[in-house]
C-alpha cells in the first residue's frame, strides 16, 4: 500500500473555515451584547416563560414549514422562537406574543435572514 507523503503538508497548509467560525461566535455575541442592550432581553424569565407558551401554542411544529423541532440547538430541527415584525429594541414589540412564531433554526437561519437582510 502506497504511502501519503504530501497530504499532510498539503492539509496542514490549509484555512479551516469552522476554526476560524468557532472564535467569530463568541466575539460576534460580544459585540452584540455591547452594541444591542436589548439582548439582555432574551436571558429574562419573561421571555423563558414566553417562549415556552409559544413552543406550547405552536404543538413543537414550525409554523413555516410544517417540520416537528425534537432537535437541541444548533440542530437544524430546533425550536426557535421568532419575532415576525423586528422589534428593533422595542420592549412591547419584544414581548408581544402575537408577534412571536415557532420555527426550525433551518428555517430562521436561511429564509428569514434572507428576508430581514432585503433578499
Amino acid at each position: 500500500m502506497a504511502r501519503l507523503k504530501n497530504v499532510a503538508p498539503a492539509v496542514a497548509s490549509l484555512t479551516s473555515p469552522v476554526v476560524m467560525q468557532a472564535h467569530a461566535g463568541p466575539e460576534r455575541d460580544r459585540v452584540r451584547r455591547a452594541t444591542r442592550p436589548d439582548r439582555k432581553w432574551y436571558k429574562t424569565a419573561r421571555w423563558q416563560r414566553l417562549r415556552q407558551l409559544v413552543i406550547k401554542r405552536a404543538g413543537g411544529v414550525c409554523e413555516q414549514t410544517g417540520v416537528l423541532l425534537v432537535g437541541r440547538h444548533p440542530a437544524p430541527n430546533s425550536p426557535v422562537v421568532d419575532h415576525i415584525r423586528p422589534h428593533r429594541g422595542d420592549y412591547d414589540l419584544f414581548f408581544d406574543v402575537d408577534n412571536l412564531q415557532l420555527v426550525s433554526k433551518a428555517w430562521h437561519d436561511s429564509v428569514k435572514q434572507s428576508q430581514e437582510r432585503g433578499g
